[in-house]
């Protein structure tokens, strides 16, 4: 006999949600209809709205070509907000010369049927003209955080980040702002701007959603050849090697390194890794010793496609 709800005991409902949230239930979601807009002055119109009603709102910033891991974002988002934003923009302030914007996935009749399923509320798709005027000298940078990790082989990559994140801030003035662990260092970066900016906003990590094999969802994950594919289940086991490592005992920190590499090279062929490296989680100042807590990173390239992971070690 199905009991009605108000009968439950709250524990129970808590539990029933909370199954339905992990089975992928959305239709009542789905039936939200979800706002369209491509300009800043639309989103303020609407977030504006959604103030005047008392109602709290959560941003999901993404660069479009969702997958499951930008939607537990969105799910996140929505659990812990009134109103949901996720913006969808191919940030090219962020790419530098030779990097794969123009191979950058676009997917957005899929994004956005995605997004309304998942209960946002707004989708904001600008043009890159309607976020970077022709005469904008200005740009946001935080000192010495990206000088390590994915920094040092792009170049003004977290300056793009920075920009575009603290414009999408002033533009929605979200309460929260809700980014995956996988991007690691965007995250501590994005969290050091926000606290020397005195940015009233709640940022949050989620945790990395995985394939089945391990292998962390990316958007970069559409350009692998099969091959490729195959093989980029090696990164996330190159990281379980090294837990298993420090978890045992402390060890040299470039001996651990030392041993990833090698598991790479002959799990992984026909990546060449472009760093590995155990840092202090908050500084990301590379760790001499590796010991329990550690953050360990990396990221490796295939023919068209950059992937990074990491794994913080408690």
């Amino acid at each position: 006999m199905l009991l009605r709800a108000e009968a439950w005991h709250p524990e129970y409902l808590l539990c029933w949600v909370a199954w339905r949230h992990r089975r992928g239930r959305h239709e009542d979601f789905g039936k939200i209809p979800m706002k369209i807009a491509e300009t800043i002055e639309q989103v303020r119109r609407e977030v504006a709205a959604v103030r005047a009603a008392g109602q709290s709102v959560g941003l999901v910033p993404t660069m479009g070509a969702l997958h499951e891991g930008h939607y537990s974002l969105i799910d996140a988002a929505r659990d812990q907000c009134d109103f949901v934003v996720v913006s969808i923009f191919v940030n090219p302030t962020q790419f530098a010369p030779g990097e794969d914007l123009s191979r950058y996935p676009r997917t957005v009749e899929a994004d956005l049927a995605g997004c309304r399923e998942r209960g946002a509320g707004l989708a904001f798709l600008p043009a890159a003209a309607e976020m970077y005027h022709p005469a904008a000298k200005t740009t946001v940078s935080v000192a010495n955080l990206p000088e390590t990790l994915c920094g040092r082989s792009r170049p003004g990559h977290f300056a793009g980040v920075c920009t575009v994140v603290a414009k999408l801030f002033n533009i929605v003035q979200p309460d929260k702002a809700y980014f995956g662990a996988k991007d690691y260092q965007q995250s501590v970066i994005i969290r050091r701007m926000t606290a020397d900016l005195n940015i009233p906003v709640e940022i949050v990590v989620c945790p990395t959603v995985r394939e089945a094999d391990g292998l962390a969802m990316s958007s970069r994950n559409a350009n692998l050849s099969p091959q490729e594919r195959s093989e980029a289940a090696a990164l996330h086991g190159s990281l379980q090697l090294a837990a298993d490592m420090i978890c045992n005992s402390a060890q040299p920190a470039g001996e651990v390194i030392a041993a990833m590499r090698d598991y790479l090279a002959e799990k992984a062929p026909s990546g060449q890794v472009d760093y590995i490296q155990i840092v202090d989680s908050d500084t990301l100042a590379d760790a001499a010793t590796a010991q329990v807590p550690a953050l360990v990173a990396l990221a490796v390239k295939f023919s068209q496609a950059r992937l990074i992971d990491n794994m913080s070690i408690m």
